[in-house]
């Protein structure tokens, strides 16, 4: 085991640069998108996609978030990719998509709690007190062999045996992170209790909450970069060269019946005329500025969020390097050393 003093700790604990160059890059529309719902028979070419829940007075026959929305982002054109994009640091990150339905939804740029989609016969269901019901982006895991680089916008919806419409089944789904940017599947949160944590909730400029949305619409997501994992998740996606995003939304419906948000995909007629538009992404990144390796979630400052991050990853980590954040002496363990060496760089 080996201990730091503060002379070693500034040494392994890169500042901020101070030569650092900001990158900007704009991309005006996925380098693929994919309607992800078990009943979409021309997957990677429809024309329209469509995010909802599902009935949540049926039991689990399907995911909650039932209609998703998988984007694709090639950034390997405007941005660094292979190790380099480890050494970024991402400052800004926005997606946007484009509303196809006129008036049929309504604007809610707030979460909702997990216990207002529960059942009426549950008793832990609460009242959901504003008009509608946000559309969220959040990042996208895989399953069943496919990953990031493999999975395609034409890829099958699952690969697993039993039936296709089963929750939890889908070799792409909408994922929260964990504070190394590891994915956990979101698609069936409130039928196994958890609050899901996405990377951001949509919102349309000017418009009211609980106002109906007008087509042509554009529906902006910030993304929180402060959240735990995210800065790892975008850094890997530019290390590979492709940002996957997914788009839900728990919106209340009924088997075969409901109101809920539809968006334009690259694929549309009225996009391919340059009449709609298709999703976007704009990033912008700070190159050579790594992180404090204190500073866990890149927030640029090492605070009470890092010192919890740092307890939830507790434990040998004999990989080490940059699969191991949190092993600030490289001891091969996150541990007691650890905290004393973060508590050193608080503030």
């Amino acid at each position: 085991m080996r201990f730091l003093v503060p002379a070693m700790l500034m040494l392994l604990m890169p500042a901020l640069a101070a030569s650092a160059q900001v990158v900007d890059g704009a991309w005006s529309a996925p380098s693929a998108d994919r309607w992800m719902y078990p009943f979409n028979s021309s997957p990677g070419t429809r024309q329209v996609m469509s995010v909802f829940g599902s009935d949540r007075e049926v039991p689990s026959q399907f995911d909650a978030r039932d209609g998703q929305i998988l984007l694709a982002f090639d950034t390997a054109d405007q941005m660094p990719d292979g190790d380099a994009a480890l050494d970024l640091v991402v400052i800004q990150a926005e997606v946007t998509l484009q509303v196809q339905n006129d008036q049929v939804f309504r604007h809610d740029s707030t979460p909702d709690l997990w216990t207002d989609f529960l059942p009426a016969s549950d008793p832990r269901r609460t009242l959901d007190t504003d008009a509608g019901q946000p559309v969220e982006l959040a990042a996208v895991g895989f399953r069943n062999g496919w990953n990031a680089v493999s999975f395609q916008e034409t890829s099958p919806f699952t690969s697993a045996p039993g039936s296709v419409l089963a929750p939890l089944m889908r070799n792409a789904f909408a994922a929260q992170l964990d504070v190394q940017g590891a994915p956990t599947d979101i698609s069936n949160n409130p039928r196994l209790g958890f609050q899901a944590s996405t990377l951001a909730v949509g919102r349309v400029d000017g418009l009211s909450e609980g106002a109906l949305v007008p087509e042509g619409s554009v529906m902006r997501f910030q993304l929180d970069l402060t959240r735990p994992g995210v800065q790892a998740y975008l850094k890997e996606g530019l290390r590979q060269g492709r940002v996957w995003f997914s788009v839900s939304s728990l919106t209340l419906v009924q088997q075969q019946a409901g109101a809920f948000p539809a968006f334009y995909a690259r694929e549309n007629a009225l996009v391919q005329l340059g009449l709609a538009q298709a999703a976007s992404l704009r990033l912008q990144v700070e190159a050579g500025a790594a992180c404090d390796a204190a500073d866990l979630d890149c927030s640029g400052s090492v605070d009470a969020a890092d010192i919890g991050s740092l307890l939830t990853l507790f434990g040998d980590c004999p990989q080490g390097g940059a699969a191991c954040p949190g092993d600030l002496d490289e001891s091969g363990s996150v541990d007691a050393a650890d905290i004393g060496a973060l508590l050193i760089r608080f503030g």
